[in-house]
């Protein structure tokens, strides 16, 4: 039997997802039926030929490369297969040549995997921290763009930013900023997790120096994987601090070349994959890859736009209930995540909770209600979505 094909509003692929309406996709995305398929394959490979299907799926990392690139526009060479956004962020961190005394920006309100690390490399080499104010970067891009130049006219080594702010889904500027940067000597890293999948990314046009992300929310594949991109003379740059095994040239040789070939002083590797130490999730990234491809078929583009068109209907109808929207006005600035501040007298914890027991998926990150759909949410949900929360409200002010 023929399996189903990816389509904007339809979630074919998803024929287990009890949800009436799945709008947590920021949070964590459910796994279709092409991501089950492709774990049972892995699976089988390994019951039936143990370790020879090893070298079958090591094949199929090299196939996710490019499939990878092509998402971010980018080689598949200077893509490097990761256990998540955390590893990944960690390692660039870790491996850039620092020089104590040197600069990282951030910008408040970060999500903390995009701030821990860099804090780490503070301590670590002797760096300082500077953070850019985000108060009121949804209603003036110049509140936070006018500081970091202030800052960046100072000296900076890196600065560290999100594609996508998770509590707002402001879509930053990355173009801007990145010539900022290249104007002023800084490298720029970015956290693409909230923004890979649904937003369209360019890394090479956009000039970024390094892309991370996870594949568990819009790249709809399992938690624990994911990749980055470096720009090929950054990555030629970094130190291996955190190289094994798989980081050397012709690092599994010795396993099937036959004798001789057992050696220590293989050259590590040039290129970013020199950051892939040792063994990964065979199962995560066969899914990883599986999870990719409706969105290649679909495009970021149109899935962007299908989204928003969702939450264009959305915002009104719950804003009309007393909720304050935290949504960009400008279409540009906007990612696949519309999030509120509740009414006086409700929390978005427990509005998520009733909202659940309603068959209506949301989030909550800080305080605010989120909703985050992706190319299978169809605008027919949004009756549900607000009949749900009229049925939230009214249970938690009767409690």
């Amino acid at each position: 039997m023929t399996a189903p094909q990816a389509k904007l509003g339809d979630r074919s692929l998803y024929p287990d997802l009890k949800a009436k309406a799945y709008l947590a996709y920021a949070a964590t995305g459910p796994v279709s039926s092409l991501v089950k398929a492709a774990v049972n394959r892995v699976l089988d490979g390994y019951a039936e030929q143990g370790n020879v299907a090893f070298f079958e799926w090591l094949e199929q990392r090299e196939r996710l490369r490019g499939k990878l690139g092509a998402l971010v526009g980018a080689k598949a060479e200077d893509i490097a297969l990761t256990s998540g956004t955390t590893r990944g962020l960690s390692d660039i961190a870790l491996c850039l040549d620092w020089r104590a005394g040197e600069r990282i920006v951030l910008f408040e309100g970060e999500f903390p995997a995009n701030v821990s690390p860099w804090q780490h490399a503070a301590e670590l080499f002797g760096l300082r921290m500077d953070f850019v104010p985000m108060a009121r970067a949804v209603e003036d891009e110049e509140s936070f763009i006018q500081p970091l130049t202030r800052l960046l006219e100072q000296g900076v080594r890196l600065v560290a930013v999100s594609a996508v702010q998770f509590q707002t889904g402001l879509r930053m500027p990355l173009g801007r900023i990145a010539e900022l940067c290249q104007r002023h000597g800084a490298e720029l890293c970015v956290d693409a997790i909230q923004a890979c999948g649904v937003v369209p990314l360019d890394a090479v046009t956009l000039g970024l120096d390094y892309l991370v992300t996870g594949a568990h929310k819009w790249l709809l594949g399992p938690e624990g994987v994911g990749f980055m991109y470096a720009r090929a003379d950054r990555a030629r740059a970094l130190l291996p601090r955190t190289a094994g095994w798989l980081s050397h040239e012709d690092g599994t040789r010795f396993l099937f070349a036959g004798p001789g070939q057992l050696r220590y002083d293989r050259p590590v590797k040039q290129a970013l994959q020199k950051l892939e130490g040792g063994s990964s999730s065979t199962l995560g990234f066969a899914a990883m890859e599986a999870g990719v491809e409706p969105l290649l078929a679909l495009s970021p583009a149109a899935i962007h736009s299908h989204v928003n068109s969702y939450l264009d209907l959305l915002e009104p109808v719950v804003g009309a209930r007393g909720f304050k929207s935290r949504r960009a006005r400008e279409a540009e600035r906007r990612s696949g995540i519309l999030s509120f501040e509740p009414p006086s007298g409700v929390t978005a914890a427990d509005l998520v909770t009733q909202l659940r027991t309603r068959g209506v998926f949301a989030s909550m990150p800080d305080g605010l209600l989120r909703f985050a759909p992706h190319f299978p949410n169809s605008v027919s949900e949004i009756e549900t979505v607000t009949g749900a929360l009229d049925e939230a409200l009214t249970a938690l002010q009767r409690a």
